[in-house]
């Protein structure tokens, strides 16, 4: 498979697109052009027509601006936080937003309300908190085939470590809290998760329950927001996560799977030409779909643009599906090899991406396909390094991907980096390898959010409590380190449901062994549409 990054990367940066969208279902029919945002859509077709690059921030499309520069050390990172911390305890102070007197009602940015009354009896504020405690539950699989995500558990341990070292989370009340992290296997199986989580709230008594993967994030978000119990920065990017009104207490913190799959699909349109001209005038595009939750919303987002795609008649859209503890992919890889297609997206996750990068390079569809694609869950060496893949590493070569925004902590790229390389130390001085554990860098990144929210919520009247923390998170707004710069980071109550909207656009190098960016940053904040979602019908409504 040829590298083609020349004319792409002319094409692409600053394009707009819709961030969220649903539609469709999981069978043949598709979804209809209305589960996509009409205005952003024309927005997309602008820029595919060779418009102005624009950056679909706010109600209005906006020339697109470079992004300021980065801070050089951690001490002006710390710096910047600190002030932009700040900014966040002083804007809700002002618009009196948190608890009501009565303690009935919380308030936050536009619109965004909790009415307390629906919680259960005996729910309690300041549950999992002690004066000098803050209990931290966690289901993660610690086994199973999607283990290595829960190396994130050995980096969380390693930051969570430093932070008690420090003295803990202060609050306004004249507290400092160390944080007790209870984490928990669950094999990436929802069965299991369920069980685990009602341990945590109703033993642990945690004060709020972390989640990873779609699938156990999807079947126990009900029950935690029913218990008015905050599940914060969910490790998934099912645009369902973005719920303030029916799921207050629940949000995500990557780009929805559902942009992913759109930006996939723009690609496509932008290169309909070469993809036509490749072989029969027509587009085969063939994916391998892990059949459950996580891949259902891949598949409803591709379909979602497929239904509005201008080039909809010229695409065959091809799926086999794997189950999630399937021990091989081979014989999905082999049927769908065989439809001989232009594009293959990897629809899946943790091993399995290894695998349909193997299985392509066995059975041929490397050779023979234009461009494949794999998942932005995927991201970095654990899965595409050469000691994944075997020999010299060259069959990752030239693999595309859409990345979230995300710095790939393990690539060389980032060496300078005074956050990367500041996370990398504290690893390695835990005894974690991180070289060889990647995905233990899933701790720093998902634990800096946590702590700057905790610090927020500290400072707000009352101190650290359930509410705050939640009122806190609803208007967070800053500058993520483990962001590529230009990729905001944001939270505004009913308005903006997702703190991630950005990506950027790699290919695998497999000299390098590490992801080339070769598009600007494309941020989509505030764009996309909240998600109320149905699970009977697996869409948004």
């Amino acid at each position: 498979m040829k590298r083609r990054t020349s004319v792409f990367g002319a094409l692409l940066p600053g394009l707009s697109l819709v961030a969220a969208a649903c539609g469709g279902d999981d069978g043949g029919s598709g979804a209809t052009a209305g589960t996509i945002d009409s205005d952003v859509n024309a927005g997309v077709k602008d820029a595919l027509g060779g418009g102005a690059a624009t950056t679909g921030v706010g109600d209005e499309a906006s020339t697109t601006i470079a992004p300021a520069p980065e801070p050089t050390s951690m001490e002006e990172w710390e710096s910047l936080w600190a002030d932009e911390r700040e900014a966040i305890v002083e804007r809700i102070k002002e618009n009196d937003w948190g608890i009501s007197a009565d303690g009935t009602k919380v308030t936050g940015p536009e619109g965004f309300t909790i009415d307390l009354t629906q919680c259960p009896t005996g729910w309690t504020n300041t549950e999992g908190l002690s004066d000098t405690e803050i209990r931290i539950g966690q289901t993660l699989p610690l086994s199973g085939p999607a283990a290595a995500y829960g190396e994130l558990a050995l980096g969380a341990d390693v930051v969570f470590d430093r932070i008690n070292k420090a003295g803990g989370i202060p609050d306004s009340e004249g507290k400092k809290r160390t944080i007790t992290y209870i984490a928990k296997d669950d094999g990436y199986d929802p069965a299991r998760t369920i069980p685990l989580v009602d341990e945590l709230i109703d033993s642990e008594k945690v004060f709020m329950v972390w989640t990873l993967g779609t699938a156990p994030t999807m079947k126990t978000y009900d029950k935690l927001n029913q218990r008015c119990i905050p599940q914060p920065l969910a490790q998934t990017g099912h645009p369902a996560w973005g719920d303030p009104v029916n799921h207050p207490w629940t949000t995500g913190e990557q780009m929805a799977y559902t942009t992913e799959a759109i930006l996939w699909g723009s690609f496509i349109e932008q290169h309909a030409d070469e993809l036509k001209a490749a072989k029969d005038g027509k587009i085969t595009v063939a994916a391998l779909i892990a059949n459950n939750d996580f891949g259902k919303s891949y598949d409803v987002g591709f379909r979602a643009w497929l239904a509005q795609s201008p080039i909809k008649d010229d695409i065959e859209y091809v799926t086999e599906t794997m189950e999630p503890t399937a021990p091989t992919i081979t014989d999905a890889m082999t049927t769908l090899a065989a439809t001989d297609p232009e594009v293959f997206i990897a629809m899946t996750f943790a091993a399995y991406c290894t695998q349909s990068i193997v299985e392509a390079a066995n059975n041929g569809l490397k050779d023979t396909t234009v461009y494949a694609f794999q998942p932005s869950v995927c991201k970095g060496q654990s899965y595409a390094g050469k000691e994944k893949v075997g020999g010299d590493g060259m069959v990752s070569d030239g693999w595309y991907m859409v990345g979230g925004g995300i710095k790939a902590m393990d690539s060389p790229a980032f060496d300078d980096d005074p956050w990367v390389k500041n996370a990398r130390q504290e690893l390695e001085a835990a005894g974690v390898d991180w070289r060889t554990k990647p995905s233990s860098f899933l701790g720093p990144r998902f634990t800096w959010t946590l702590e700057q929210v905790l610090l927020i919520a500290g400072e707000l009247d009352g101190g650290l409590n359930r509410t705050n923390f939640i009122v806190a998170l609803r208007a967070f707004d800053m500058t993520s380190p483990f962001l590529l710069p230009g990729a905001k980071f944001n939270l505004n109550g009913n308005a903006d449901a997702y703190l991630t909207e950005a990506s950027e656009f790699s290919v695998y190098n497999a000299a390098t062994q590490s992801y080339d960016i070769v598009t600007d940053v494309i941020d989509l904040s505030g764009r996309s549409n909240n998600c109320s979602f149905n699970q009977a019908t697996a869409t948004c409504e």
